[in-house]
């Protein structure tokens, strides 16, 4: 597969993963913590916000994929 082709569909995987994980984060938020404190938002909000990471770094490394060599 072409580089200029799989750093294209990696940047739209991407953005979906963002969008749709912001909307299923904000949503349980809604559904699960609307009588908690504000700690309990903080310390949601700030792992949900950490986790995003880890599907991300999956897309990112299968952007880059493997060095060709050209000999």
């Amino acid at each position: 597969m072409p580089v200029r082709l799989r750093k294209f569909i990696g940047m739209v995987a991407l953005v979906a993963l963002v969008v749709v994980y912001a909307i299923l984060s904000t949503a349980i938020a809604v559904a699960q913590l609307a009588d908690a404190g504000p700690l309990m938002h903080l310390a949601y909000y700030f792992l949900t916000g950490l986790l995003w990471i880890i599907p991300a770094m999956f897309i990112i490394r299968w952007m880059i994929g493997r060095p060709q060599n050209d000999a």
